[in-house]
């Protein structure tokens, strides 16, 4: 899998992520020498505007965002990137990106390898694909094409199988990237290295030795100015189909053949055909949905989630969502997965925790608030990290027992840069590189899993909506998920290594 000289094409180039992050993620890959020698970078959007202006504005946009702080090279970069105004759902109008992208390709002498990247609104995403196939820039005889899709796939199942249907009309699977900027953190992907490459965690890695794994994903901001947004999504869209179902897709993995990119991909789509269907009358019982509520928090008050802008004073939909489900296969058959995500929570923190079996007889004396369960916590963000716990003996007479935490954090390794995630991920475009990247099988089954819940909480009025106070750990009811005596939720801290016990606003 080579770079290849080629075109990056832009579809939004005048909003918010491309000045954020995809930028920035672009011209760090130049500073380091990781784009290939024949690069160039088309920006298409609405607004009128000449390639200096385009230039301007990314030139800032890097120095406000940049992900490196070598800039010396910024005026060499910028001198690749190019400009053109396009009516996006006007096909008649894509005769003017293929005007300029042939005048870009004579002026740097670059083939016809492409990526399209759809930096718009979802409602473009069946558009766009379709009006590039109908001036054949869809068409790999002179180089490949790539489509670059980010996140929302479909709204719901319905809306997700009639997207793949209109994409996969004119473009091959292979062709399409579905980005989830997730699996470009560092410590997801560690975890396919922390399982296959130790054998102290794979033999472990099963039903007989695992009581239940927990997956947490919380954000101590609330929906800020994305109301209007937020309220035609809530967590389970936002977060749950994609994202976390992404990072369990990865954790309960099998092994896969090889490090191919289609075998790896292979084994994420296994787990997702395994997940137990959610019955729409189990969902009371299997699903927990909250809407955070106006608090003082550090003496200061806290927006409740009605109270935001765009966002309906009547509304339902759910800021926090917790899951508990089942993997029906032969290495994860009766061990339940907890998953939970929400806004106005504590801390931000995502992490992945695997809960072994306590031991079957416990001699030794033990705190009762301490956990008799040892944990694996691989962090993801931030402090990423990998955390074990475990019991020591107390110092002094007799065997009480404390829990003690081993640990490992990425930011020992100072001589190392970590690359953000979009980086990483637009590298992986250019190389053709589609392991990070979900398919569209893997959306469906998502979605599959996730119907019942979305037409649970739509059709039953039954199905409560919990209020939890903003700068709290969601509805206390979510505790009620988790089985077994004892058992509750990690509450962590942006600190890995704190013991999980409390977490100071």
């Amino acid at each position: 899998m080579e770079n290849g000289n080629h075109i990056y094409v832009i579809f939004g180039a005048s909003g918010d992520l491309t000045k954020r992050k995809l930028i920035p993620a672009i011209y760090s890959l130049f500073v380091q020498g990781s784009l290939s020698d024949k690069f160039a970078l088309l920006g298409v959007s609405r607004t009128e505007m000449s390639d200096e202006e385009f230039r301007l504005n990314m030139k800032s946009s890097i120095n406000k965002f940049k992900e490196i702080d070598d800039l010396s090279k910024i005026e060499e970069f910028v001198q690749k990137i190019y400009y053109t105004s396009l009516k996006i759902n006007d096909a008649a109008d894509y005769s003017v990106l293929t005007g300029k992208l042939k005048d870009i390709r004579n002026i740097c002498g670059i083939g016809g390898n492409t990526i399209f990247y759809l930096s718009t609104p979802p409602s473009m995403y069946g558009v766009i694909p379709k009006n590039l196939a109908t001036v054949k820039l869809n068409v790999q005889s002179d180089g490949w094409k790539r489509l670059i899709i980010e996140k929302p796939f479909g709204y719901d199942l319905d809306s997700a199988l009639k997207l793949k249907d209109e994409i996969l009309r004119d473009w091959e699977e292979e062709q399409i990237f579905r980005i989830d900027h997730y699996l470009g953190k560092e410590t997801v992907q560690n975890l396919l290295v922390t399982r296959f490459s130790n054998g102290i965690f794979e033999p472990l890695w099963n039903r007989n030795f695992i009581h239940h794994v927990e997956v947490t994903s919380s954000e101590s901001i609330g929906v800020e100015n994305r109301g209007g947004y937020y309220e035609t999504s809530g967590a389970l869209r936002d977060m749950v189909q994609n994202h976390l179902l992404q990072v369990v897709g990865l954790t309960a993995m099998e092994p896969p053949s090889s490090l191919e990119p289609v075998a790896i991909r292979n084994e994420i789509l296994k787990v997702f055909q395994s997940l137990r269907p959610i019955k729409k009358e189990e969902v009371k019982d299997s699903v927990i949905r909250g809407q955070y509520i106006s608090s003082s928090i550090k003496g200061e008050h806290a927006k409740g989630y009605r109270e935001e802008e765009g966002v309906n004073p009547d509304s339902h939909t759910e800021t926090y969502a917790a899951i508990k489900f089942y993997i029906d296969n032969w290495r994860w058959g009766g061990v339940p997965f907890y998953i939970r995500t929400g806004k106005r929570l504590p801390t931000r923190v995502t992490e992945v925790v695997i809960h072994y079996k306590p031991t079957p007889h416990f001699l030794f004396s033990q705190d009762a608030n301490v956990p008799t369960c040892n944990q694996l916590v691989i962090r993801i963000q931030p402090d990423e990290g990998i955390l074990l716990k475990f019991g020591m003996k107390t110092p002094g007479a007799g065997f009480d027992v404390q829990t003690v935490n081993m640990d490992f954090h990425y930011s020992e390794l100072s001589n190392i840069r970590i690359p953000s995630a979009y980086e990483r991920l637009l590298h992986d475009s250019m190389k053709g590189d589609s392991t990070l990247y979900a398919r569209t099988e893997e959306v469906i089954e998502a979605w599959k899993f996730l119907s019942p819940i979305l037409e649970s909480w739509k059709e039953n009025n039954e199905v409560p909506l919990f209020g939890y106070p903003a700068g709290t750990w969601g509805p206390e009811h979510s505790d009620d998920l988790i089985e077994g005596e004892g058992m509750t939720w990690r509450y962590p801290c942006k600190n890995l290594s704190n013991d999980g016990n409390y977490c100071e606003l």
